[in-house]
């Protein structure tokens, strides 16, 4: 079982280096990005937050699909993969869909696309060339020159039962945004994962990521931290990750905490 923190847009991109030496420093193992309109961008800001570390792993969570060709998004996170083998994952998801009909990136069936899109960026990242034409996705003969020699997890956004079966289905898995973050909705989402697995014929098991928040000037923060990550992880997650409020976003308050709970490897 693993554990991270999340960097909201809600902060201004100048504090990010600070949470990156905090959260390094600290030993936390995963750090968190979202991509929310119209605040900050999430590949860039992985970027500089993956060159600021020496050991985190950085996830981004997550990039919407209707505002990108699944070939350059194959190429830019093949291009994480290379210059920081081993310490990214990329989300793929629907994105607010106000915000995407707001931008002129709506669209008739979010599902489909979802689908199109993440199973196009999954195989470029394997090497693999395509050729399709779907509703949304049309690629001739695309194939990545320098795909990594192995692939970074691909995750699925996903908050209903369709899209967490998608996520197990496509997808290394599912992340779960902190409003699905009790425990009896966390179990409901490992079986819904389990299952698009399963039924995909992929082997392995899909992971579960969930985003819980707790607010860092809460009282007796240490105690609501072990046992918060303690209840999500014995529903079935794999990764807790940890974010703040909107009023107070700042992460490294949670950093002390996981610290201080001992919920940090070494």
């Amino acid at each position: 079982m693993s554990t991270g923190v999340v960097f909201r847009p809600q902060q201004p991109p100048q504090e990010l280096r600070e949470v990156v030496r905090a959260a390094d420093e600290a030993g936390v193992p995963e750090l968190w990005l979202w991509e929310d309109c119209f605040l900050e961008g999430g590949l860039t800001a992985a970027t500089a937050a993956l060159a600021w570390s020496e050991r985190l792993r950085v996830g981004i969570g997550l990039l919407p699909v209707p505002l990108r060709n699944p070939a350059v998004v194959a190429m830019e996170v093949a291009t994480l993969a290379h210059l920081f083998p081993g310490r990214s994952v990329a989300t793929m998801g629907h994105g607010v869909l106000d915000w995407m009909a707001q931008v002129g990136a709506g669209v008739d069936s979010p599902m489909t696309l979802l689908r199109e899109h993440t199973e196009a960026v999954r195989d470029l990242l394997d090497g693999r060339s395509l050729t399709t034409s779907g509703r949304y996705v049309a690629l001739d003969g695309v194939a990545l020159d320098r795909p990594p020699a192995e692939r970074p997890p691909l995750l699925v956004g996903a908050r209903g039962p369709r899209t967490l079966r998608l996520a197990g289905e496509v997808a290394d898995g599912a992340l779960v945004d902190h409003t699905g973050s009790d425990p009896a909705t966390v179990r409901r989402a490992r079986g819904l994962v389990d299952e698009g697995r399963s039924a995909s014929g992929r082997p392995g098991r899909a992971v579960l990521t969930v985003y819980t928040e707790l607010d860092p000037a809460a009282p007796d923060l240490v105690a609501r931290v072990t046992e918060r990550v303690d209840e999500i992880r014995d529903a079935g997650a794999d990764t807790v990750v940890l974010q703040g409020t909107d009023e107070r976003p700042d992460p490294r308050p949670l950093v002390e905490a996981l610290a201080g709970a001992g919920l940090l490897p070494g």
